[in-house]
Parts: C-alpha cells; sequence; structure tokens
C-alpha cells in the first residue's frame, strides 16, 4: 500500500469534534517529519503510533489504532 506523506498526516480515526483533534494531528505529523513511530497523546499521557509506523508494519491488528492506514477489521 503506498500512501503519500500529506494523506499520511490526515489519517485518523478520531471525529473532527473530538477535543483537542487538531493538537492531535499536529504531534501526529511532527512525529512523522521527525522520523518518531510514536507521539504522546496531549490528554492521556499515552503512546499513540503513527499511520507511518502501522503502514511500514503490513497489516492491521484489530486493535483499533487511532491513525491505522488499513480497513477496519472485523
Amino acid at each position: 500500500m503506498q500512501i503519500n506523506k500529506n494523506e499520511l498526516y490526515k489519517i485518523s480515526r478520531l471525529n473532527k469534534n473530538y477535543p483537542r483533534y487538531n493538537e492531535i494531528l499536529k504531534l501526529h505529523k511532527e512525529a512523522i517529519e521527525n522520523g518518531q513511530d510514536i507521539y504522546f497523546d496531549p490528554e492521556t499521557g499515552f503512546a499513540v503510533l503513527t499511520a507511518e509506523f502501522l503502514l511500514k508494519r503490513g497489516y492491521c491488528c484489530g486493535s483499533g489504532c487511532r491513525h491505522c492506514p488499513y480497513e477496519v477489521k472485523s
């Protein structure tokens, strides 16, 4: 699967009304630009995998990752 960087930055399963949505997408983009596989959620402090990392992994694990570039597993 090939996705350009601009599209990778925008991959998110969050609703656009989610609190701090824009901040989260900014952190996601910065992590990808800096070659980091994760960033930390500003609300919870939990580590979040980037879409780029998940794409390189090559498959969906079915865990509902926030930035999963694959179709939702059922």
